[in-house]
């Protein structure tokens, strides 16, 4: 399946978005990573990239599906996911947009990891390649947005030392690299520190 496909049951409820004094963060960083390729589209104008702040408990606001695609994101390419089942499949959000299609992936970091406030998934084949079984690594048969490749990133922070590193590569996503910290600004270093 391409990139950008939601594959998890999505609960949306149209809404207006959040106020921009709550967004402000996420708007720089994500245009700032769209700035440096790490979001954006690839030539068949498909969306890839995605990044989330917790918001409070296990709820957390992302960017939308599709809107990486956008040179400039605004207040209008977000979401607040209100809740999320991973062995249910489901995504409940509100908002002016859906949820990202990488929605189950950043609730099983939130889930597992208190102190991560931030988590972002950017395409780099270089880094990926480079990373690949050298930081925490999902199978390859974990394919992105399913609650499969959720389970395995659990399991990363059972059996790895991925709390240390805080990034993991999806293995079975080519180019897909995942980081996460007390901040965006945190979860972009971790990335930056391995270029």
């Amino acid at each position: 399946m391409k990139e950008g496909v939601i594959k998890f049951r999505c609960h949306w409820n149209k809404d207006k978005p959040l106020p921009l004094n709550i967004l402000n963060d996420i708007i720089h960083w994500r245009n700032h990573l769209f700035s440096i390729n790490f979001i954006g589209a690839d030539n068949d104008g498909i969306g890839f990239g995605n990044l989330s702040i917790r918001y409070k408990d296990n709820q957390f606001i992302i960017s939308g599906s599709q809107t990486s695609i956008n040179e400039k994101a605004d207040e209008k390419d977000f979401t607040l996911v209100t809740s999320f089942d991973i062995e249910k499949n489901l995504i409940q959000c509100k908002g002016p947009v859906k949820a990202s299609s990488e929605s189950l992936t950043h609730a099983a970091i939130y889930s597992v990891c208190k102190e991560a406030n931030a988590v972002i998934h950017i395409h780099n084949l270089n880094l990926w390649e480079k990373l690949k079984n050298k930081v925490p690594t999902t199978p390859d048969y974990a394919e992105y947005g399913t609650p499969e490749l959720a389970q395995e990133i659990i399991k990363l922070f059972e059996t790895s030392d991925i709390i240390n590193k805080n990034i993991l590569v999806m293995g079975g996503h080519p180019e897909g690299i995942i980081s996460f910290g007390r901040s965006l600004e945190e979860a972009i270093q971790v990335i930056e520190n391995y270029l």
